[in-house]
């Protein structure tokens, strides 16, 4: 990081970078077809890819993790305020299959990468426990089974290395997907072309700038959006953080009361959970506000900036080649598996990317996803069922580590 153009502490230039690339990325999208194709998400990713390979911004800094912890955690009431709690509920039984069709295809993904490179990468027991919880349901779980398996502190960081590039080449993938022809002919889609009749593409417009239709907004919807957000995030994480340390967890703890522990102290599926009771209970309040999804989104697109910047091409190449190629086959056996499952159930394409989506990156890089493609319905099932993931990944990740260690 002594390298780079910017250093990490130069907070200020940091942070303009993000939103200026994020704001880029977003103009870009509604003013070119060709970029309108691609999409501004994938423009914003490959941007921080590029400004972080050729060594001009660093991989880490505290603006990142404040993005993680802060930005995230406030854009996604912020594109809740508007669901139909109804389709929550029809869409999130489908997700919830998927999803965890999708698990099967990590587990199986991670077994035969176990299996063929175990004589090449030393202590691979270790990280196959901690990238099948990962690829189950984000990298809360990556944390979590490292330090179980006390993995040595060098393999953790390639780990990361080969994860981050992963992701970031996994999500150009999904977001391309859904516009080959290939895939649109072979399953439904009726979230696509609910975007695509609500857009229609007249005046010369692309379809993110018919999409993103200009829309009355005050002040107070301002001040009453980001007000609101925040005080629903303050509530839930604190509330999640109260029950985390009072409900037991743990290797002797029961199952049953693992599970509530970790969907009561979680803090997204907290958030998520108390958005959508507000949501039911007082639907006029939100229905008044505007702009939430406006600002929502444009948080969400600094995001996709953060995703791409731990990418780094060199330092995965000079330390640990051999470990991309380990998650690669575990991400192409999820998505094998995720979509000929949908296929031979007749599931629509969108339900398995987002599945699929959940698994490898977890609930919120799957809900930015299902935003920055107009999904709209689909982004609170899939944060409520990408939550569970926390739970399953870490029992996955826990079994198959004494298992690959009982074969070394």
């Amino acid at each position: 990081m002594q390298g780079t153009l910017i250093q990490p502490d130069d907070t200020l230039t940091l942070w303009g970078i993000l939103i200026v690339v994020a704001s880029l990325s977003i103009y870009l999208e509604q003013r070119f077809r060709w970029a309108s194709k691609i999409s501004g998400a994938i423009i914003a990713l490959l941007g921080a890819i590029i400004l972080s390979n050729t060594n001009i911004i660093p991989t880490e800094s505290n603006v990142y993790d404040a993005v993680w912890g802060v930005i995230v955690p406030l854009a996604i009431p912020l594109l809740l305020f508007h669901v139909n709690i109804k389709k929550i509920w029809q869409e999130g039984g489908k997700l919830l299959i998927i999803f965890f069709i999708s698990s099967v295809g990590t587990v199986i993904g991670t077994i035969v990468s176990f299996f063929l490179l175990k004589d090449h990468i030393p202590h691979l027991e270790k990280i196959g426990a901690m990238m099948s919880g990962s690829y189950t349901g984000g990298g809360v779980n990556f944390a979590a089974l490292s330090a179980k398996f006390e993995t040595p502190g060098e393999m953790v960081s390639a780990a990361v290395v080969a994860d981050n590039l992963m992701m970031a080449i996994y999500f150009v993938i999904l977001m391309i997907i859904p516009t080959i022809s290939f895939f649109r002919k072979g399953y439904p889609t009726p979230h696509i072309e609910k975007v695509e009749r609500g857009i229609g593409n007249t005046d010369g417009k692309t379809l993110a700038d018919g999409f993103w239709k200009r829309k009355d907004i005050s002040l107070k919807d301002i001040a009453m959006s980001v007000g609101t957000a925040y005080l629903l995030v303050i509530i839930s994480f604190k509330l999640a953080a109260f029950i985390g340390n009072v409900l037991p967890s743990g290797e002797n703890t029961p199952f049953v009361l693992n599970v509530i522990h970790g969907l009561l102290g979680d803090k997204y599926l907290m958030l998520t959970t108390i958005t959508f009771i507000l949501l039911y209970l007082f639907p006029s309040y939100f229905e008044r506000i505007h702009g939430s999804q406006e600002i929502g989104t444009f948080l969400i697109y600094i995001f996709f900036v953060v995703i791409g910047v731990p990418a780094s091409i060199p330092l995965i190449v000079n330390n640990a080649p051999l470990l991309l190629v380990f998650v690669f086959i575990i991400v192409a056996l999820n998505m094998i598996v995720s979509l000929t499952a949908a296929k031979l159930l007749k599931y629509n394409l969108e339900d398995v990317l987002i599945a699929s989506n959940a698994n490898i990156g977890g609930p919120t890089t799957a809900a930015a996803m299902a935003i920055a493609k107009g999904w709209k319905d689909l982004v609170g099932p899939i944060l409520v069922v990408g939550t569970l993931g926390y739970i399953v990944g870490n029992y996955i990740g826990t079994l198959l580590g004494f298992w690959f260690a009982s074969v070394m």
